[in-house]
């Protein structure tokens, strides 16, 4: 199990190593921790969790990280030689792990633009989506990151606009009863945190 974490320095340099050698323009989308650090609301993470949501882009940025050493250790995961402290989970189309979200995050006001390089953009989820994907997920650590994504907005997360998004995406997945639980709690202790209680 691997203790490194990487904050948001070390995230921007292998941004410029791997701007340095794409061959053509290639648009990602911070996800999970990962986004949470580009946004200042959580230290470092573990990992780095990108969305490639354009095909020909994805499998561009795939053999440019092959070229670069980096070998599938899981489904979604990468790893360098030469740079094992951390692993890189790379994810194509709309999807997060198995969430699929319900548009591309590259559609107008489903990403905020973070850094572009020469031929590297780097944008970050929006905040519906990205909270929706962890809840879909619930492990503590997910909770955690939602908590520190509302507490670093501010209040400025409409809950009726979570809620419906939450919903809609979880539709798709069995168990959907399961599901609306984790949203339940978030919710009320988002309310609670309003209400001052």
């Amino acid at each position: 199990m691997l203790n490194y974490r990487m904050g948001i320095d070390a995230l921007y340099e292998r941004f410029e190593i791997w701007n340095g050698y794409l061959p053509r323009k290639v648009r990602v989308i911070a996800c999970g921790g990962t986004a949470l650090t580009l946004l200042g609301f959580k230290d470092s993470t573990k990992d780095v969790d990108l969305m490639v949501p354009h095909q020909r882009e994805y499998d561009s940025f795939i053999r440019t990280l092959q070229k670069l050493g980096y070998k599938r250790v899981r489904e979604h995961s990468w790893q360098s030689d030469s740079d094992s402290l951390f692993i890189l989970d790379i994810f194509q189309g709309n999807f997060i792990h198995t969430t699929e979200l319900l548009e591309s995050p590259l559609k107008e006001g489903n990403h905020v633009r973070v850094r572009e390089y020469s031929r590297l953009y780097v944008g970050v989820l929006n905040d519906y989506d990205l909270i929706t994907s962890k809840l879909l997920r619930g492990t503590s650590v997910d909770f955690d990151d939602c908590r520190a994504l509302a507490e670093g907005r501010h209040g400025g997360i409409d809950l009726c606009r979570l809620a419906e998004r939450f919903k809609e995406t979880a539709l798709c997945y069995p168990g959907e009863d399961r599901l609306l639980k984790n949203l339940e709690i978030f919710l009320a202790e988002q309310r609670g945190l309003s209400d001052g209680t």
